[in-house]
């Protein structure tokens, strides 16, 4: 197969986000990068070195479609708020990708943007020193759980309903609680989770 004149790692990142996307994360080889492109694959080594590289490309990717543009004269929290909506938002664009994304996240460029912008906020809340580490920790931390459990462990999934089913008299709380799981979706586990580290982040 003839290779192209020329390719951005934008080209590079899309093609991989492709074959997630459609195939899923096992599926993410050099060869089938290179399919994707119309190209051979040996020479898709003059772009990339190997998989690792392709991975970082594509949580560069994934991180550069996330808005940071966040409203003007409101609070604080709200801002955050909004800031991980859109985060989260944006891997769910292409579930396959979300732990390689978590993976690279400290890798990729665009990532910086969004940290930046996080800091900048919480800075503009009151937060300076070892409280914005922290606070920027924190938020990162249950971004981070959440995206997780929703790739892993769904909060309707099918371990959820296990839970549900336990004997109530040997784990009364642990089957009442994945009963009411159940019934909640995974933007009342977003909001609900962020209302609760917010409230007790203080400058």
């Amino acid at each position: 197969m003839p290779r192209p004149r020329s390719l951005t790692t934008a080209d590079l990142a899309t093609a991989a986000l492709a074959v997630l996307d459609r195939e899923g994360s096992s599926a993410l080889t050099m060869r089938a990068v290179a399919k994707e492109l119309g190209m051979a694959t040996m020479a898709l080594y003059r772009y990339v070195r190997d998989r690792d590289e392709l991975e970082v490309l594509v949580a560069d990717q994934v991180f550069a479609a996330i808005d940071t543009s966040l409203p003007a004269g409101t609070d604080w929290r709200e801002r955050v708020t909004i800031l991980l909506e859109n985060i989260r938002d944006g891997f769910s664009a292409h579930p396959a990708a979300v732990p390689i994304v978590l993976r690279r996240r400290q890798s990729a460029v665009e990532s910086l943007r969004v940290m930046e912008t996080l800091l900048a906020v919480l800075t503009e809340g009151g937060f300076t020193g070892r409280a914005r580490v922290i606070a920027q920790r924190t938020l990162i931390a249950f971004l981070i759980g959440y995206l997780q459990n929703k790739h892993y462990a769904p909060l309707r999934g099918h371990g959820t309903i296990v839970l549900a089913e336990l004997p109530p008299e040997k784990y009364p709380h642990l089957a009442q609680t994945a009963g009411q799981a159940k019934g909640m979706s995974a933007d009342d586990e977003f909001r609900g989770g962020i209302e609760i580290v917010l409230r007790g982040l203080e400058p």
